[in-house]
């Protein structure tokens, strides 16, 4: 029986989606910094905190992206591992799980 999530990250595809919206703020954030650094100069400093601002949104967006690209593969693992306990194997096949596993990421 599917259980429904209750919570916002009770399920793999929720975290994925919530990465995913912050993936979108921080394309916003990004865009309002580059049009603050267009406008002409005020001082120094305030141009170096956006820069800064700039490259501490990329190393972020660089974490989420790897936080996307893991959560997608726990969604593969989770569907093998779910499909493969609810098809009827024969006895014999133990090394064939190793080699299903390899062609899930295939």
């Amino acid at each position: 029986m599917a259980r429904t999530p209750s919570r916002v990250f009770e399920s793999i595809e929720s975290a994925h989606e919530y990465v995913g919206l912050l993936c979108d703020a921080i394309d916003e954030a990004e865009e309002t910094i580059e049009h603050e650094m267009a406008l002409p100069v005020t001082s120094h400093r305030h141009v170096d905190a956006l820069r800064l601002a700039h490259y501490k949104l990329n190393s972020l967006r660089q974490h989420l992206l790897v936080s996307r690209r893991l959560l997608n593969d726990l969604r593969t693992l989770r569907r093998y591992l779910l499909e493969e306990r609810t098809a009827d194997r024969p006895a014999g096949r133990s090394g064939a799980t190793d080699t299903a596993l390899a062609d899930a990421f295939v």
